[in-house]
């Protein structure tokens, strides 16, 4: 039999599927570029995708060094208020719990269930199965993988000790609080010069035809506003793997935002400064860039904000809606109307509403 107009068509089609399953992974890489190039120019937040624009996932990740107090309270609040205005206004959303222990020192699976169990006496329960850092080595590894295939990741031989001399040596004091500038003693010595204490992650790769590559970042905080920070002056090359085989807290968190597809951000305003460097980190792993939104903090009578380290208390378990009054407080919210809620959920829903009207999406 001759081959005939069908089989004609049909040979066709199956030339134009293969050839478009071979076209897939540029196009992939085409549509990531898209996606950046339009998170860096002006104006950028309000040109987002129908897709985008239904879809919600926020999250609320703990480090389960012990149990919570205030401050890890206003943060799981804010990011579940936050979820639930996002469907209340017509989103698809999601609000997800991770535990981010990657400390094996400092953490505890003991601690992170008491997060677990604190969460759900607060009606704050996940929507998803908690994810646990820990269990996600690999990933990180692949990560690294790509960013070392790039060219974007480094070993790193220098201790602190060789930082902290190698910025004063430069003119440099640290600040309290401040991260260490890393100088770039180590960015172009061959690998085998010295033990590998660091993998580091290249802020300005040299491009020969346009110059070392921008380390500049601008983001909306839809809080504070315009935000911006030179990543090599403010940081320099950061920390991405450890010689003890810990992984980085940008590592983490940006593989897993990436992974999770975690499109909303909300935390303390402490943890604001990390944005910029893990935007570089999303970009070079290809993960489109999440919205940020970074909170007030709880503090003490002395203005220092309440952490495990300066030993603030446990919440009281058998007071959830005392305890989410007071995160509700520092977050700017009443404690309801004429304060007479007599449920967690209505209080909880009464919150929601406000947040929708104060952090609209």
């Amino acid at each position: 039999m001759g081959r005939g107009p069908w089989c004609s068509w049909a040979h066709c089609c199956r030339d134009f599927v293969s050839s478009a399953h071979a076209c897939l992974p540029p196009l992939r890489l085409c549509l990531h570029a898209l996606a950046h190039l339009a998170t860096a120019l002006p104006g950028a937040a309000a040109a987002v995708t129908p897709t985008t624009a239904r879809r919600y996932v926020g999250r609320f990740a703990p480090s389960p060094t012990g149990p919570m107090h205030l401050g890890s309270v206003v943060a799981a609040l804010a990011s579940w208020l936050d979820a639930r205005a996002a469907s209340a206004q017509g989103l698809s959303a999601q609000w997800l719990v991770r535990i981010e222990d990657l400390d094996t020192q400092r953490c505890s699976a003991q601690a992170a269930q008491t997060i677990l169990q604190q969460l759900h006496g607060l009606g704050l329960v996940p929507d998803a199965p908690v994810q646990w850092q820990s269990q996600r080595q690999r990933h990180y590894e692949q990560a690294l993988q790509t960013l070392q295939a790039q060219g974007r990741a480094y070993p790193c031989s220098c201790t602190r000790k060789d930082i902290a001399a190698a910025q004063q040596a430069l003119g440099g004091d640290r600040q309290r609080f401040q991260t260490l500038v890393y100088p770039g003693t180590c960015r172009h010595r061959p690998a085998h010069d010295g033990p590998v204490r660091t993998w580091r992650f290249l802020v300005q790769p040299g491009c020969p035809a346009h110059g070392p590559g921008s380390a500049l970042v601008h983001w909306q905080d839809r809080r504070l506003g315009p935000q911006q920070q030179d990543v090599a002056q403010a940081v320099g090359d950061f920390a991405l793997l450890r010689g003890d085989g810990m992984w980085s807290y940008q590592m983490g968190c940006v593989v897993d935002d990436g992974l999770q597809g975690v499109t909303h951000i909300v935390r303390g305003e402490d943890l604001a400064d990390n944005t910029a460097r893990q935007i570089l980190l999303q970009q070079a792993l290809g993960h489109p860039r999440p919205s940020y939104l970074h909170v007030p903090l709880a503090r003490d009578a002395r203005g220092e904000k309440l952490s495990k380290g300066n030993h603030a208390p446990s919440i009281d378990a058998n007071a959830p809606l005392t305890t989410l009054r007071q995160a509700a407080q520092v977050l700017g919210l009443p404690p309801g109307a004429g304060g007479q809620q007599t449920s967690v959920s209505d209080a909880l829903a009464h919150w929601t509403a406000l947040w929708a009207q104060r952090y609209p999406l």
